[in-house]
């Protein structure tokens, strides 16, 4: 029935998602989901939610969570945008700051959204080669473009980028907006939100899906300056006023507000993966620096894609990318439990031992 599809349709290539598998028994390391639970005073203020008020719409505006989102950052309550998970916060950063005549400039090897995206709205753009070491040069983007994003830390690389060098890139970029996702930051890289009020052209885009367990719940976040943001709102209520529900706002409230949890989790996070590192480079991976709650790694002796399929075998699931072709060799690995890190290691040393 192609025939009734919009012409725009027959040329979009969607975003595949990682594989969220049905099957039992899987060590479930492919989507860079946090391995600890929610805090439980978000599960507490979920239940306090749940009642009679479900009748009624939400508030459009979420101001009680753009004002806490702000008080966390230090900033103003009009300096907040959310909505449903940092994917649809990109999507509208996309259509209300990105079409410009000049193209968007991002990474070659990044989140693999960014040029459906474009596609879906028409944004010309240039995808600019990391440099041999899988980072970001900022000099490459000292370009004439219509806007530049990135993530920081980098994905599905890991790569964190100094904020040294991303306040430089910003010096260079004063006419065009510049994004930093910053959907893993909170796993050891510095982030950009402290120079929101020197560089109006600069958005942050954050999620709790990663470091606040909360992939289930869809909530996500930009901070940037004023005017950047009421783009962002003409867009979003052009298209829907109430994204975020009244239980997806209540839990996000308990979670940004529980910081011991939340420390608590991500210190833990980040000492299983310096841990993990340190163990694979002692079985011949060669391991990418991470600032993000994964970590990219390839075997001097096994390709990526032979490892990934063993590892399914062993029922551990991780993610390999076929495209573009010099990642190949390598996988991304989410950072799990002491305990699904172990039997990572025991599955490797098996399947290294054949």
């Amino acid at each position: 029935m192609s025939q009734f599809w919009s012409d725009i349709v027959h040329d979009l290539t969607p975003y595949v998602p990682g594989e969220q598998p049905k099957l039992k028994d899987l060590i479930k390391l492919n989507t860079n989901e946090n391995p600890y639970g929610p805090s439980p005073k978000v599960l507490e203020a979920l239940k306090a939610e749940v009642g009679d008020s479900l009748r009624l719409y939400p508030d459009p505006n979420s101001d009680r969570l753009k004002n806490t989102i702000a008080d966390y950052h230090g900033l103003s309550a009009n300096q907040v945008f959310v909505g449903n998970g940092s994917d649809e916060v990109l999507a509208h950063i996309f259509q209300g700051l990105f079409k410009h005549l000049r193209p968007l400039i991002f990474p070659d090897i990044t989140y693999s959204f960014y040029p459906v995206y474009c596609g879906l709205y028409g944004i010309e753009y240039e995808a600019i080669p990391l440099d041999r070491h899988f980072e970001i040069n900022i000099h490459d983007y000292d370009r004439p473009n219509g806007g530049i994003i990135f993530p920081n830390p980098n994905a599905p690389t890991g790569i964190p980028l100094e904020l040294t060098r991303v306040e430089a890139l910003l010096q260079k970029n004063r006419h065009s907006v510049v994004v930093v996702d910053e959907a893993y930051v909170d796993f050891g890289t510095e982030s950009a939100v402290k120079l929101i009020n020197v560089y109006p052209n600069l958005l942050v885009t954050q999620s709790l899906s990663k470091a606040r367990s909360l992939a289930g719940l869809r909530v996500g976040f930009a901070l940037g300056h004023p005017d950047l943001i009421e783009a962002l709102t003409r867009v979003k209520d052009s298209f829907n006023s109430y994204p975020i529900d009244r239980l997806a706002e209540a839990g996000a409230i308990a979670a940004i507000e529980d910081v011991d949890y939340f420390d608590k989790t991500c210190q833990k996070v980040m000492a299983t993966r310096e841990s993990l590192i340190k163990r694979l480079d002692g079985m011949g991976f060669v391991v990418l620096p991470s600032g993000g709650n994964f970590i990219f790694a390839k075997h001097k002796a096994v390709d990526g894609a032979q490892l990934s399929e063993r590892l399914r075998e062993q029922k551990i699931i991780v993610r390999h990318f076929k495209k573009p072709e010099r990642i190949t060799p390598y996988i991304r690995i989410t950072i799990g439990t002491e305990l699904q890190t172990e039997q990572l290691i025991n599955a490797l040393t098996l399947i290294l031992s054949q």
